[in-house]
């Protein structure tokens, strides 16, 4: 079996002082640099929104952390974070993105979010990673970064749906655990199948 680190979203913006920092998110860095050696690929995913972005709350002129009816379903209203070509988007400085085989961009579409690796929240349109993967023969896939209890948490779910043997390391990642999403995600991840260390 081939296995892939898959490094979610480990960007300025989702560390401390970013516009949707999760804490401690940077503590995770030199953990997960040390662990590449360890696979065969390295695929790192990136956040990269327009401005204005669908998912922004300052796009509905509406409060940070509500909720909207999107055409694909309910959408979490975020502050603009992960701009393309902005600070906050770049991955954090001491990330070792160079080692990566591979950068999979999410969220470019203005009209809608894209919180797993695999598929934009209608969770129909695909980002090409599955294919990637499978050319290159991965099969195994363990995913580390940020935030377990969306972007992470919706990339293992579509993993394991999508027939790879996947785990999360969740001492490499960290959560926003908002309104007790993190426990929600746990138990989700652990319904489809994906394995939690």
């Amino acid at each position: 079996m081939t296995h892939a680190l898959l490094v979610i979203d480990v960007q300025n913006d989702f560390c401390p002082g970013g516009a949707l920092a999760v804490t401690g998110g940077d503590e995770i860095v030199p953990r997960i640099n040390a662990a590449m050696a360890d696979f065969d690929a390295v695929i790192l995913t990136q956040d990269w929104h327009p401005a204005g972005h669908s998912s922004f709350a300052s796009t509905h002129d509406a409060d940070p952390m509500s909720m909207i009816e999107m055409p694909y379903g309910p959408q979490v209203l975020w502050p603009d974070h992960c701009i393309q070509g902005s600070i906050g988007a770049q991955f954090h400085a001491n990330l070792a993105a160079d080692q990566a085989d591979m950068i999979i961009r999410k969220g470019y579409d203005p009209a809608i979010d894209s919180y797993s690796a695999f598929f934009e929240n209608d969770k129909t349109t695909a980002t090409g990673l599955d294919g990637y993967l499978r050319t290159r023969g991965i099969d195994r896939l363990t995913l580390v970064g940020l935030a377990t209890d969306f972007c992470v948490n919706y990339s293992a779910v579509d993993a394991a749906k999508l027939g790879f043997d996947v785990t999360v390391n969740t001492a490499l990642c960290r959560a926003i655990d908002f309104d007790g999403s993190l426990a929600a995600a746990k138990g989700g991840m652990i319904d489809a199948g994906v394995n939690l260390i």
